[in-house]
């Protein structure tokens, strides 16, 4: 990438990972510090994990189709006007419900699919894959940070400090969209059957069911991993990061050679089979072993390994994938399946946990990611080519 693509796509991962980290800062907190609440119930601290995921699915595929329609920039500023709405209901929230309809509310700056078909339209064919991996490890990082600052944020200034801190990084976004340079729409489409059928063949909907199963497995574990933290007394929750730290970093290196075995000898298939195999491993051990420090920190560190190499490999993919008219609506369709699936993840997960026991969540994660590999495995090894 020369300089100018190099800034550019720096300033969009930071919008992107700026608002991930926002989002994702709930995850290792809620499921403990949801008693703080009055009218706490397990499938309401779910729906507040994943309730985001239902308004960024229903709104992705407009907010993509409008974004090609009158440009990038103000849509993006619509959605984080949202989103810092959103932060600041949950914010001032005493009861759970109002909780999940701040982090609805948050749901609603559905911007993924237009920061990604953003990127698209600004970098050269050639350094696409490049500039989409870049903004998945942004995307990752961002997740690891959260699961190191959210526990330290919510243990000093309790859950409505950690909305103010989010709201406070959505308007850090906004300012950075402000830098960025308008684009003229690429072509003008009127929403059809005919421009959806376009975008819903199989090799594109492999993606999109991948990164569903992705992040319904994501919400999920997030469900349930804090607080087997707390029940084995494995770790305090303001200690956290004595296990997510060393798992980030392990994590970080153990997709290196997936990343690179995917992008520079054209393996995607074999890592994406083999990551979802790390997946699956990670939670049926989690659901069978007792566990303690040493062995949790191992499971986390392959689940992570896993979840960061598919995050950064899946964008990268459907831009190669994906026709240029149609991208946004392609980059919307995409990202209302990782929310549906962050959606179904948490309200599902914790509709198990109410009805059974925390321990049977993991067996949903085990039978989703068995499903996705068997899909997988049906790809064709040869995904890269553009759709004219």
């Amino acid at each position: 990438m020369n300089s100018t693509e190099r800034l550019f796509a720096i300033k969009v991962s930071l919008v992107m990972s700026t608002r991930m980290l926002g989002l994702f800062m709930l995850f290792p907190v809620m499921s403990v510090y949801a008693s703080d609440y009055s009218s706490t119930t397990p499938f309401l601290i779910g729906l507040a994990i994943g309730i985001y995921g239902l308004t960024q699915a229903c709104l992705q595929i407009p907010f993509g189709y409008l974004s090609d329609r009158f440009g990038r920039k103000p849509l993006l500023l619509a959605g984080l006007s949202l989103f810092l709405l959103g932060s600041i209901v949950a914010a001032s929230a005493t009861d759970i419900i109002f909780v999940v309809v701040g982090r609805a509310l948050q749901g609603g700056g559905a911007i993924s699919a237009v920061l990604m078909a953003f990127l698209a339209d600004f970098i050269s064919e050639e350094n696409r894959a490049k500039a989409n991996a870049f903004v998945g490890f942004q995307i990752g990082l961002a997740f690891m940070l959260s699961l190191l600052i959210g526990p330290i944020i919510a243990s000093s200034a309790g859950m409505s400090g950690l909305f103010w801190v989010i709201a406070g990084l959505s308007i850090v976004a906004a300012l950075i969209v402000f830098t960025l340079p308008s684009v003229k729409p690429v072509n003008y489409y009127k929403l059809s059957l005919f421009a959806f059928k376009e975008i819903l063949n199989p090799r594109l909907m492999r993606l999109d069911f991948s990164v569903f199963s992705l992040h319904l497995i994501l919400a999920c574990g997030f469900i349930v991993m804090p607080l087997l933290l707390i029940e084995n007394n494995i770790v305090t929750i303001e200690n956290n990061w004595q296990l997510y730290l060393p798992a980030i970093l392990i994590s970080f290196v153990g997709m290196v050679p997936l990343i690179i075995a995917s992008e520079k000898y054209k393996k995607t298939k074999l890592v994406l089979l083999l990551s979802i195999g790390l997946l699956i491993i990670s939670q049926i051990l989690f659901f069978s072993l007792d566990l303690s420090l040493n062995v949790f920190l191992i499971l986390l560190s392959l689940f992570f390994i896993a979840f960061n190499a598919v995050e950064a490999i899946l964008p990268s993919l459907l831009s190669r994938t994906a026709s240029a008219s149609k991208r946004g609506l392609a980059m919307g369709v995409f990202s209302t399946s990782q929310f549906l699936g962050t959606f179904i993840g948490g309200a599902i997960g914790g509709l198990i946990y109410d009805i059974f026991d925390l321990n049977s969540v993991f067996l949903l994660t085990i039978f989703m990611a068995i499903i996705w590999w068997l899909v997988i495995l049906t790809m064709p090894s040869k995904n890269n080519t553009t759709e004219k």
